[in-house]
């Protein structure tokens, strides 16, 4: 009886879409990463330069902050779809 379970485990190949799913996460988290650094540098930029600008430079910042995550949490709903299949 062994032998059948070892000849079926033998028969199928390993599933290796979790880690690949995991490595691309991990690639496609970058962007959003460098995203939202140069945002907040450019805020930063724009407030040292002009000091009462600052209340719309922040209100563009954190509105575009959150279009970058979005790229993010796209990313994390495809690494568990592709982890899962």
């Amino acid at each position: 009886m062994s032998n059948i379970l070892l000849a079926q485990a033998a028969a199928q190949p390993a599933n290796i879409n979790a880690g690949l799913a995991a490595i691309g996460y991990g690639l496609g988290a970058i962007g959003p990463g460098i995203g939202v650094g140069l945002i907040f540098a450019a805020v930063i930029n724009g407030t040292a330069r002009q000091p009462e600008a600052q209340g719309k430079l922040q209100g563009i910042g954190f509105s575009t902050f959150v279009l970058t995550e979005v790229l993010a949490l796209i990313g994390i709903v495809i690494y568990f779809i592709a982890s899962a299949a």
